[in-house]
């Protein structure tokens, strides 16, 4: 039934396999038809592997998934950064869709370790550059709380996917907001770890800004995922005291909480943000935290340009340098014209701007190790506002001819002022969670709050670098005071 497969997290569809009340393959089985059902609508997996994975479930009794504590549990893959040895890798690209990796990712090595069964890959935007999901290969992935909205990005997939009861948790990643924006929009948890928590595969790009984790239904989910990814289950028993799932279970003692109302990157915070932000500063007021009203007094025009600059090296890289990945020479054709203007900025400015941006990145960094230690953790906007529709970010006509004729004429004049502009249309929505990708800091998206549309508006705190313990004490406190597992949006019936 499906109101059983959603009734329960990850943690409790693998007790439910251990204790013999389910099976691996009727999980599989329920997920795929899931996938099936949902995915017309909402574009969120790109890639099956169904068959294998029934195979693996099917020897599941004699271990064929291992005994790790989420044996059993369905899982997708992002379909970016982290290759699965033997599928296809598009990274939302016409040039990469046909590369096949040899070895899987050390996220993806972990998950299989954990007993989690892969069985499909998710949508991103191309190369992760946008913080929406719409890359022109496969179409725009749609929010299941309300299709003509977007899931966010890059990891709108794995959010769409969860949000829509495929899986209780998915495989994400964050460079600049791509795990807490999905989670934000489409009304999950979502943690970033802190830089190199996680190993990776592929170099981290320029500032090592990404990390991968996951976004989820549930806090202990993600706790759970984390101890595996950083190899504190392979040493302690899950929930054991120092673990990141006995953290959860751990009372949240009372914090300092440096309230930030600044927009960051983004030149407001609509009325939506506001209201999120000042209701869980109330709720967190009421819990025994101390919050208090802060202003961070960042240069966030410096720290804006810093961050796009590091975007642009990695976007060159990825790009201009596919080759050295693919074995092929990368055509202007198989980019979208967007990724591929990002890309001539990292050529002819990025390189240069490199050595400034870095060191904009350490005075940041800087500035937040100082804040945070003076407080425990900071409250601040996810997104700007509520999610945007499908296409409202999308360049315009007339933006399209003026990536075109600078793809044509790359003068640095025009790629300035082509740079400026698109930054200002994605900024003025998803320009809040890029700072703690600069720090390297770990920082959540907690589903705490809907508009009166009923979509949902996510809040964001950032703790010490390596803090995760506390960020997961004070989320399971969060959901303990405001449950949110239990909230569906129109494509997650309770009943099937």
């Amino acid at each position: 039934m499906l109101s059983d497969y959603l009734a329960h997290d990850a943690i409790g569809l693998a007790e439910l396999v251990r204790t013999r009340e389910a099976s691996a393959r009727e999980l599989l089985d329920m997920a795929i038809s899931r996938a099936e059902a949902a995915n017309p609508a909402i574009n969120a997996i790109v890639l099956k592997d169904y068959e294998a994975a029934r195979q693996r479930a099917s020897r599941d009794h004699a271990h064929g998934l291992g005994d790790g504590p989420l044996a059993g549990v369905p899982y997708l893959i992002k379909d970016l950064g982290a290759p699965v040895a033997g599928l296809p890798m598009s990274m939302g690209s016409r040039h990469y869709r046909h590369f096949v990796p040899r070895e899987d990712a050390p996220v993806v090595a972990l998950a299989r370790a954990a007993g989690l069964n892969i069985f499909a890959k998710t949508s991103t935007s191309e190369l992760g550059q946008m913080p929406y999901t719409e890359p022109e290969l496969f179409g725009p992935c749609r929010n299941p709380w309300s299709l003509d909205h977007t899931p966010g990005g890059s990891s709108g997939g794995a959010g769409a996917a969860v949000a829509a009861g495929i899986v209780p948790l998915a495989h994400a990643s964050d460079g600049g907001g791509s795990i807490r924006i999905p989670a934000s929009c489409c009304g999950l948890f979502g943690l970033k770890p802190s830089r190199g928590r996680i190993p990776g595969l592929y170099a981290p790009g320029a500032g090592e800004l990404a990390v991968d984790h996951a976004v989820s239904r549930s806090v202990r989910d993600s706790a759970l995922l984390l101890d595996f990814m950083t190899g504190q289950a392979q040493q302690k028993p899950p929930g054991a005291p120092g673990t990141f799932l006995g953290a959860v279970s751990e009372p949240c003692r009372p914090l300092t909480i440096a309230y930030v109302t600044e927009p960051m990157l983004a030149p407001t915070l609509s009325a939506d943000a506001r209201a999120a932000l000042d209701d869980a500063a109330k709720l967190a007021a009421s819990l025994g935290h101390h919050v208090e009203p802060v202003a961070l007094g960042i240069d966030f025009a410096a720290v804006r340009h810093a961050y796009l600059m590091l975007c642009s090296v990695t976007a060159r890289d990825m790009v201009l340098n596919a080759g050295q990945i693919t074995g092929r020479k990368p055509a202007r054709n198989e980019f979208e014209i967007a990724t591929w203007a990002m890309a001539l900025v990292g050529r002819k400015l990025g390189e240069r701007a490199l050595p400034s941006a870095l060191e904009e990145q350490r005075r940041i960094s800087a500035k937040l190790t100082d804040l945070l230690s003076r407080y425990d953790v900071v409250l601040c906007a996810t997104l700007a506002s509520a999610p945007i529709k499908i296409g409202e970010m999308q360049p315009t006509a007339s933006e399209r001819l003026q990536m075109r004729a600078v793809v044509t004429m790359p003068i640095e004049l025009l790629l300035k002022k082509l740079l400026a502009e698109a930054a200002d249309k994605a900024f003025a929505w998803a320009g809040c969670t890029e700072v703690f990708n600069l720090s390297g800091q770990p920082a959540m998206s907690v589903p705490l709050y809907w508009n009166a549309r009923g979509l949902p508006v996510g809040v964001q705190f950032a703790a010490r670098e390596g803090g995760e313990a506390t960020l997961f004490r004070l989320a399971a406190q969060l959901e303990a005071a405001r449950p949110w597992f239990a909230k569906r949006p129109p494509l997650m019936p309770a009943r099937s």
